[in-house]
């Protein structure tokens, strides 16, 4: 009875042994089909080389380890296969993060070169518009010069008549400022103000809209800028500015702002002289120019 029992008992063992040594083996065998199904990806199989040898390596110390250092042997296998499937995403991110940003960069430099193209493009067409302007004024200069010298050369067969030949002089004169006009119209891109031929010279009139609280508006401006330009086209003589208001401190920072434009257009400053006027301002005159003949 005593030798049946131990045969009993020997057999219990053996079969423990057997499951706890079959748990151990399925324990090696799902971490390598882990690390196996992470090689076998083709998208992450070449990723963590040294991270996956690092978890084959803890699944073969697992598989010989002794049954006392097991427990140990089995966390660490599984941190080490945890590592190397993470360190293969984390590598796999990083590559196509530097894939998206590679493409970000070439898509920026593409824009950046239709930018310059473009800017090239709009270059050329302005320089080509600028020296068709400047042909065109160079045109009317030179036709201004043959005007002026023929005005001169009437100017000196007409010193000893009168009438009829004084007549034709202003007309000469009047060709002149009108040639003059088209040229500083094209110089400056804008219109210049209307004027009338009279004693006091040739005289120009701003209408309100050229004025906004004492400065000058935008219409102002452009007018300013053409006047300007017309003003330093052949011999001019001296430049009154006379602006008109109600209040006499709005006329004359009205005289004053319109003498500043026409210096900052060119004008020498000692050739303008600028007075306000004391008197109401109408829609169609808030100031003169008058050009001294």
């Amino acid at each position: 009875m005593s030798r049946l029992l131990t045969i009993l008992l020997a057999a219990c063992l053996a079969l423990a042994s057997v499951s706890v040594r079959a748990a151990d083996d399925a324990d090696v065998a799902r971490l390598q089909a882990r690390m196996d199904t992470l090689q076998a990806d083709p998208a992450l199989g070449r990723m963590a080389a040294f991270e996956q040898m690092e978890a084959r390596q803890a699944i073969a110390r697992l598989d010989d380890a002794r049954r006392s250092e097991r427990a140990g042997m089995l966390y660490v296998a599984e941190r080490r296969v945890e590592i190397a499937e993470t360190a293969a995403a984390a590598e796999s991110a990083r590559r196509e993060l530097a894939a998206l940003d590679l493409q970000r960069s070439e898509l920026l430099l593409q824009a950046s070169r239709r930018d310059a193209e473009r800017a090239r493009q709009e270059a050329e067409r302005l320089r080509i518009q600028s020296q068709i302007q400047a042909e065109e004024a160079e045109r009317l200069r030179l036709a201004a010069e043959a005007e002026a010298a023929a005005r001169t050369d009437v100017e000196q067969a007409l010193t000893s008549v009168t009438g009829k030949q004084t007549a034709q002089l202003s007309a000469a004169r009047r060709k002149e400022a009108q040639l003059a006009r088209q040229e500083a119209e094209l110089v400056s891109g804008a219109k210049l103000p209307p004027s009338t031929f009279e004693s006091r010279g040739e005289v120009f009139t701003l209408p309100a809209a050229a004025y906004a609280q004492g400065k000058l508006s935008a219409d102002g401006q452009a007018g300013a800028s053409a006047l300007a330009a017309y003003l330093q086209i052949g011999k001019r003589g001296k430049i009154r500015v006379e602006a008109y208001d109600k209040d006499a401190k709005v006329a004359r920072a009205r005289a004053d702002a319109l003498k500043a434009a026409l210096v900052a257009g060119g004008v020498p400053a000692g050739q303008v002289q600028a007075a306000g006027k004391t008197a109401e301002a109408s829609a169609k005159k808030a100031a003169e120019v008058i050009v001294a003949p």
